[in-house]
């Protein structure tokens, strides 16, 4: 039997505590998530993730993202600088798998992630 799912008030969604963010090029920026559900054969995750403002490197070589923003704003552009988009609450942002590149917080950013391998 399939087993079917559904989340609400992912806004308030407890996270755990905030950590300091590993690929942060700003100091003292913090990160915080909580994994809501995996596949069976663990190749998708989805969760809901949220970061302080600042600057970071990011790197999906290994599985693409599906980023949906429930509050904040930020600023992601290609590793090479190019290709810049602005993003807020209500919007979609697809990394496809090879993608790197820098994100930008300008306010603390909330959103669901769905990352698939």
């Amino acid at each position: 039997m399939i087993d079917l799912k559904s989340f609400a008030g992912l806004a308030g969604q407890p996270l755990g505590p905030f950590q300091d963010k590993p690929t942060t090029l700003t100091p003292g920026q913090v990160e915080a998530s909580a994994l809501l559900w995996t596949s069976a054969d663990g190749t998708t995750k989805l969760g809901v993730w949220e970061c302080t403002p600042g600057r970071f490197t990011a790197d999906r070589s290994a599985a693409g993202e599906y980023c949906h923003i429930i509050s904040g704003r930020a600023s992601v552009s290609n590793a090479d600088g190019s290709d810049t988009r602005e993003i807020g609450p209500g919007d979609l942002l697809i990394l496809p798998k090879g993608w790197k590149g820098e994100w930008l917080v300008h306010e603390q950013l909330r959103k669901l992630f769905v990352i698939d391998a």
